[in-house]
């Protein structure tokens, strides 16, 4: 039995625009909890995982940055939505052999992370082509 990933986080300078940034491009829904000083991300998709983003108590330097992947259908499409919402892209595209396509990209705070498109399976891919020549 493996150990899955079961949350992330994020430690912000400034964890409202953080999150705007991220709800912007992902479609992502945030609530504040100020009684906790914590914003709690939940992704929308069974798929994923849920996070939050949150201002340590104590002054930085903060422990390493981290990088997750939000699985995309387009590429270049959240590429520009993240050009648009203040962020810079690092990596255009790049293909992994047999797995599918990554984007890299860093927040308007510099916290680098992931955009990831797999290859779509043989069935699935025969599929989109049968519903697109309808």
């Amino acid at each position: 039995m493996g150990l899955p990933v079961v949350h992330w986080e994020m430690m912000s300078k400034d964890p409202a625009a953080v999150s705007d940034f991220y709800a912007k491009i992902f479609g992502w829904k945030v609530r504040h909890r100020p009684e906790l000083n914590y914003r709690i991300v939940e992704t929308g998709n069974e798929m994923g995982i849920n996070g939050g983003i949150f201002k340590p108590d104590r002054e930085g330097p903060w422990p390493g940055n981290q990088i997750f992947y939000v699985a995309v259908d387009d590429l270049g499409k959240y590429n520009r939505r993240i050009e648009k919402a203040g962020g810079k892209i690092c990596v255009e595209e790049q293909e992994i052999p047999g797995m599918g396509w990554l984007s890299l990209f860093t927040d308007p705070e510099g916290r680098m992370n992931g955009l990831f498109k797999p290859v779509m399976p043989a069935k699935k891919a025969k599929q989109a082509k049968k519903r697109k020549g309808k």
